[in-house]
Order: C-alpha cells, then structure tokens, then sequence
C-alpha cells in the first residue's frame, strides 16, 4: 500500500475521528474525479448524508469514507483528498463515542 494512502487512512480516524461532518463529506465526494452514475447509484458511492446519516452506524461511516479515500487514490487525486481532509477544522469532523 502506498505510504501516502497509509498515513491518510490512518490520519482520518486517529482521536476518534469516523468522517467529515456531512457538508464537508459532500464537498469531498464532489472533488472526486470521474465520478460515474450506475443505475440508481453512483461509483464511488455518495457519502452517508442527509436522511441516511442517523440511522448509518459509525463503521458504515467509517468504511464508506475509506472507500472514497481508496477511489481517490486510484484516481491520481490522493493529493488533493488528503490536503483537504487534513485542513478540516476538529469541529468540521465527526467523532465516535
């Protein structure tokens, strides 16, 4: 695994982090490049937002914020993911008890 990916995984859930709060998800899923419409569905998927974000458990969170990380990666703009994320202010993220 690539080390920059490594150190982002890890960063995004250090203290207790599970993922940006939801406006700041959508923001991230938005700079995501080449982003296809599947059915009903999208690749990479949406993030967990607006009515599903209270009925989502904190691994589901967890596991889809990974999934965008990985795309990201794939795609050539783990550079810009991982700038944004790092810039995100404690109270712009969302935290497991």
């Amino acid at each position: 695994m690539d080390e920059k990916l490594k150190a982002l995984l890890e960063y995004v859930k250090a203290g207790g982090r599970v993922c940006p709060m939801p406006t700041y998800w959508d923001r991230l899923w938005e700079m995501l490049p080449d982003k296809t419409h599947i059915g009903r569905g999208w690749e990479p998927p949406l993030p967990l937002t607006l009515t599903v974000w209270w009925e989502t458990p904190l691994l589901a969170k967890t596991l889809r914020l990974e999934i965008h990380i990985r795309y990201a990666a794939e795609h050539g703009a783990l550079d810009v993911v991982d700038s944004y994320l790092r810039g995100l202010k404690p109270e712009e993220w969302f935290y497991g008890k």
